[in-house]
């Protein structure tokens, strides 16, 4: 498919009314999944309202940090890239947080600030070095492909028992309109924010049924908006917000594989970005700089009391819709992003979402990011014995090793903190499924056209 003409390359600075617009664009383009992370996290640790609203603002503050480095020519790949929340370190900071839940959430922070800065220093020092040019070269699409899928469909039951499950008419709206917007309209702002639209429409829906009556408080679509009233407007607590980070081989164990997911989805989102920018596919050097910003930005992160950070593909899209490929409109939206950490309102008002709204998005997103690795192995050859072996075993061990693993928690931490780091990495489904399939995709022969490698 042919790309848009460039109307702004990388190096061009717009206007600053066109900077602004276009900028709040790519904020309005990551911020339903970008929020949404958060939204995951924030109930599976038993956070307040209040506190939900607060980890949303550390995220926005946090992401638009990141993508200010990201953008930089020197410190990251200088591409036209934004970086949001991942949907990648969602089962294993699932895993934290179900080792940790009984401390609170403070205590479940801090573990997991830990986590992301250690991790964070290991993606950097892969990316500055270099190295990431070596660990390329076993991964192909045949790991790629199960590790991916292993993210959306082990998210099933989050998606649906624990949100859409709570009020199934709320859920199955959201769902029904992304359907619409998405596939059958023929606008294309709508097909842009497709999944942002429809929770909004549920959620006022929600909010008239709150105020009507139908649904009374306890209600699982009921909407307050008393914290909202409650909440500060400004929020300058920004450094550890949540107390210093805490740091554990267990937790550590768990967020590798997050980082081994972010470090593959990144450098696909570098090759598109500077394909719909109208530059030449990024070099050796423009990909380690982005993979080494990308570990910074989640060891910030880790100190501002958010979650780990990622190129945002959905923003790569908007660039080829738009023909817009200016660092500086991306760099402007990092500055919104940045204002919009620094308001508490407006993390509190995000965080009245009621859990039906969630859990529809969630059914339409983790299906999407389950779906993105099937398309992925259609790189390699699925025609291949070997192929449909490795990916069945690795999908396979994917699903089922990870709930033996959690029942078997006693008999891991007995063998000290080798013990808990192995159980970290066997709970956790795409860990299982990328080590699987690169073990067994390098051990086995295959030609270069079979494992989907275009030398």
């Amino acid at each position: 498919m042919a790309r848009k003409s460039i109307v702004y390359g990388v190096n061009d600075k717009p206007p600053a009314p066109i900077m602004v617009l276009a900028g709040l664009q790519h904020v309005l383009t990551l911020f339903g999944a970008t929020t949404l992370v958060p939204l995951i996290f924030g109930p599976a640790m038993g956070m307040t309202t209040s506190q939900i609203a607060f980890f949303i603002s550390c995220v926005y503050f946090a992401m638009g940090i990141a993508t200010l480095i990201q953008t930089h020519p020197k410190l990251g790949s200088g591409l036209p890239i934004v970086q949001g929340s991942s949907f990648s370190f969602i089962p294993p900071i699932m895993t934290i947080i179900g080792a940790y839940s009984g401390f609170g959430p403070n205590v479940v922070m801090q573990y997991i600030g830990g986590a992301l800065i250690s991790g964070g220093l290991i993606l950097a020092g892969l990316g500055y070095s270099r190295l990431v040019g070596y660990i390329r070269k076993i991964i192909t699409p045949v790991v790629i492909g199960p590790t991916i899928m292993a993210i959306g469909f082990s998210l099933a039951s989050t998606a649906v028992q624990s949100n859409a499950a709570n009020y199934w008419p709320v859920s199955l709206i959201v769902v029904a309109c992304v359907f619409i917007f998405s596939l059958l309209s023929r606008n294309r702002f709508m097909n842009i924010f497709a999944v942002l639209a429809s929770i909004v429409i549920a959620y006022l829906v929600c909010l008239f049924g709150s105020l009507a009556g139908l649904f009374p408080a306890g209600h699982a679509a009921h909407v307050s908006l008393a914290e909202v009233r409650l909440a500060p407007w400004f929020r300058l607590n920004l450094f550890m917000p949540w107390g210093p980070p805490r740091f554990s081989f267990l937790a550590f164990g768990a967020i590798i594989a997050g980082f081994f997911a972010v470090m593959i989805e990144s450098i696909g989102d570098y090759h598109s970005c500077s394909y719909a920018s109208g530059l030449d596919d990024p070099d050796a050097e423009t990909i380690s700089r982005g993979i080494g910003a990308e570990g910074v930005g989640c060891v910030l992160a880790g100190f501002l009391g958010a979650v780990g950070t990622t190129s945002y593909t959905e923003n790569v899209g908007l660039i080829g819709l738009t023909g817009v490929a200016s660092r500086w409109v991306v760099r402007t939206g990092a500055v919104i992003l940045l204002i919009m950490g620094m308001i508490g309102k407006l993390g509190a008002l995000i965080a009245t979402v009621p859990s039906p709204v969630i859990g529809g998005a969630y059914i339409a997103l983790f299906g999407i990011i389950g779906a993105l690795g099937i398309q992925v192995l259609m790189r390699a050859d699925m025609g291949s014995q070997r192929n449909v072996l490795i990916v069945g075993f690795s999908f396979l061990m994917a699903l089922g090793l990870p709930g033996w693993a959690e029942g078997q928690q006693e008999a891991f931490f007995a063998l000290g903190i080798p013990g808990q780091m192995l159980w970290a990495i066997l709970k956790t489904p795409m860990a299982v499924a990328g080590i699987c399939a690169a073990f067994w995709d390098s051990l086995i022969p295959g030609s270069p056209e079979e494992r989907g490698i275009r030398s």
